[in-house]
């Protein structure tokens, strides 16, 4: 690997970083009078807590900025043409931003949006099969957990079935597995059945 490639996945991966590490729900909550979602709620920095703490449309405002932080490293490195390497370092560096990010205490959300967004970025299809995936499982069974927990698990075949890229599955697969951790608690409430519906406040 020359010094060159080196030097691009590096900024890539430090621009997503620090593009990750802003979280829409805390800056929202304080925009919109809302409570510290650290704080309240399921004290997750995430759309869906925010959900329950303000309604949709803070909510919504959360989903697309956690998105879009996701979808711009990527999607910016993929209209570049960069290298697979560079478009994986670029959206798993702006993925790991939300999880830990730097500004707050290495202290984030879950990254299931952020994840969506970096699937986009990757390549259109595969983000809107995960999303489909999403959405299916929301409406029917209405839990929010669970529906991220099943697209995530299905996110590294779609990719590799559509991009064709077992490197870029890989990279995927990583996002699914970080993911599976930080929803560890839900995980337990699920098997116990304890997990909460989505519901929105009012």
């Amino acid at each position: 690997m020359d010094t060159q490639i080196i030097i691009t996945i590096s900024g890539f991966a430090l621009a997503g970083y620090l593009l990750g590490s802003i979280s829409t729900a805390i800056i929202t909550c304080k925009l919109m009078g809302l409570p510290d979602p650290r704080t309240d709620g399921s004290k997750n920095p995430g759309a869906t807590n925010v959900l329950r703490l303000g309604g949709k449309k803070a909510a919504a405002i959360t989903l697309a900025g956690d998105m879009l932080k996701g979808l711009l490293p990527a999607m910016v490195a993929t209209l570049m043409d960069m290298p697979h390497g560079v478009v994986a370092a670029a959206g798993l560096a702006a993925f790991l931003g939300h999880l830990f990010p730097v500004f707050y205490g290495f202290q984030g959300g879950k990254g299931v949006a952020t994840m969506l967004g970096v699937l986009l970025g990757i390549q259109w299809m595969v983000g809107a099969a995960t999303i489909g995936v999403w959405l299916v499982m929301a409406f029917v069974f209405k839990v929010s957990s669970l529906s991220a927990l099943t697209a995530a698990l299905l996110a590294p075949v779609i990719t590799y079935y559509i991009v064709g890229s077992k490197f870029m599955a890989f990279i995927v697969a990583i996002m699914t597995t970080l993911l599976f951790w930080r929803h560890r608690s839900n995980i337990a409430n699920l098997l116990s059945g304890k997990e909460s519906k989505i519901k929105a406040k009012g």
